[in-house]
């Protein structure tokens, strides 16, 4: 994999954010090429606003304006002019380096790997988000950055990261064929520390089956944890630099989510990975921070008892028990303690707001509607706009319609996103939908529970059911689907299909004309 780094400039903050714009392969076909055209994850809209923004506009609001953009290299162009064009006058406190890396849709690189890359790049805390999260209103990422602050310095925390409750999912709406449906991540977690434990992997499931399997030295250290699998993982953490160190010595792993932070969790309460990677979790070198984790709240006087315990249980002195992580303090100061390696958790209920990735077609789906409010469309107030929305057009207030749309006579449009230079025609029925830039809806179509990608024409009279289409696909008039992904590929074999019969066609009715000669 070849990396493009376009500049050698590095500023270092208190934090710089790291956001993951990739190929989006859990949402294809609508993120298929259109040609030689990349059609990019991260600028695919919801409510007609790219989604990259909605993470990009939660730093802004934080106070955090360095941001390191990873993304292909053949996304480089488009990212580019969107971030010069748009982000430069709407977020403009942002400062936002782009870099690249070489590889294709079919291979894509893992979370870790490109960290690893760019590690140079990363001269301070950091923070890891993707560009498919959207925030909720009541969840500020200040509010993650300061239980990161306040236990990174006070308790010797490494990481905080951020899961989310999912909501309900309407029924009927879920739809097998698009997809695998996405589904919860049980966690093991203490609440009255905040602390996250364990997450079951992928590799747990296969080898455990339906059972969980914990450490003694968890259970000891937190006789009082809960499981839950209402969570989902939000991709969102924040880091201490050293978490970089770590990463560099665990080569071997690939998924930042499903690999690494299941094992960054582990070093707090197991002392064999303490003992190994301790010094590199937490390379402490100055009385001053020691002499705050000594001072600090945040360590329980049953965590201290519990480390002199083991200590003693394992005949090792303190001075032993101490060369593990380096004391911030004098060795001879009994009431030093050691940094807890922890990895505190933000947990966001969904009670106080609706939040999500939009990592899978579903979700998509589901995001867009989110931001439909019964208020959500009113008539154009310019002139231009106004005039392309047919008097007789029915659009219900819980729709939005992109600017230079036009809207033609008879239409009825429920609860549906339409982009910006659509063409809705007239007769046609669009309910639960969301219509992409630039594409054409003809004469009494009807659309139902659909996506359409961005250039598509549906021409008259078709009709579709829960179907996601690929940028710039065409449905033929007349023609019926429901619950299918439509890719160029099908039309094309569609096409040759139908060509290969005219050509069978013409070839009997010149076999017939020869044996009538």
């Amino acid at each position: 994999m070849d990396f493009d780094e376009s500049s050698n400039k590095i500023v270092t903050r208190e934090f710089i954010a790291v956001v993951l714009a990739g190929f989006g392969n859990e949402l294809l076909p609508l993120t298929s090429s259109q040609g030689d055209e990349p059609s990019l994850k991260a600028l695919l809209p919801i409510a007609n606003k790219p989604m990259i923004e909605y993470p990009l506009s939660w730093l802004e609001q934080s106070g955090v304006a360095d941001v390191l953009l990873i993304c292909p290299t053949s996304h480089r162009s488009a990212m580019s002019n969107y971030i010069q064009s748009d982000i430069s006058s709407s977020l403009p406190s942002l400062r936002i380096d782009i870099q690249t890396y070489e590889q294709s849709q079919d291979l894509a690189e893992g979370t870790c790997t490109l960290l690893r890359h760019f590690a140079s790049r990363i001269q301070s805390d950091f923070i890891v988000l993707p560009c498919d999260f959207v925030p909720p209103p009541d969840l500020s990422l200040n509010q993650i950055l300061n239980k990161f602050r306040t236990e990174s310095t006070y308790d010797g925390s490494i990481a905080t990261a951020c899961f989310y409750e999912a909501s309900r999912q309407d029924k009927g709406t879920a739809t097998e064929e698009w997809g695998i449906l996405p589904s919860n991540v049980p966690i093991v977690f203490d609440e009255r520390s905040q602390t996250l434990l364990h997450i079951d992997t992928p590799d747990d499931v296969d080898k455990n089956n339906e059972e969980f399997d914990f450490r003694m030295s968890m259970l000891s250290q937190y006789p009082r944890t809960k499981l839950s699998s209402r969570f989902r993982d939000s991709h969102v953490y924040v880091c201490k630099r050293a978490v970089l160190d770590a990463l560099a010595e665990k080569s071997h792993l690939d998924s930042f989510k499903e690999e690494f932070i299941p094992w960054l969790c582990k070093p707090h309460y197991q002392r064999t990975r303490r003992e190994k990677y301790g010094n590199v979790l937490s390379p402490m070198t100055n009385v001053s921070y020691g002499s705050a984790l000594k001072h600090s709240t945040l360590h329980l006087p049953t965590q201290k008892q519990h480390l002199r315990h083991v200590a003693e249980g394992l005949e090792v002195d303190d001075e032993h028990l101490r060369s593990t992580v380096p004391s911030p303090v004098q060795q001879e100061d009994e009431d030093a303690v050691e940094p807890s390696l922890r990895v505190g958790l933000v947990l966001h209920r969904a009670s106080s707001g609706f939040a999500s990735r939009a990592n899978n077609l579903h979700s998509y789906l589901e995001l867009n509607r989110f931001f439909l409010t019964p208020t959500s469309y009113s008539l154009p107030t310019d002139p231009e706009n106004r005039s392309l929305i047919d008097p007789k057009a029915q659009i219900s207030g819980d729709s939005i319609i992109g600017r230079s749309t036009r809207v033609e006579e008879r239409t009825t449009i429920k609860r549906s996103v339409i982009g910006k230079h659509c063409v809705i025609s007239k007769m046609a029925k669009v309910v639960g939908c969301v219509i992409l830039d630039h594409c054409i809806i003809g004469e009494g179509v009807k659309l139902d529970g659909c996506i359409l990608g961005q250039g598509s024409k549906v021409h008259a009279k078709a009709e579709l059911s829960r179907c996601v289409t690929q940028p710039a696909y065409e449905v033929q008039q007349g023609e019926s689907y429901k619950s299918e992904k439509l890719e160029a590929s099908d039309w094309a074999a569609h096409e040759t299909s139908e060509s290969q019969d005219s050509n069978s066609d013409d070839s009997e009715e010149d076999s017939t004309e020869e044996e009538s000669e």
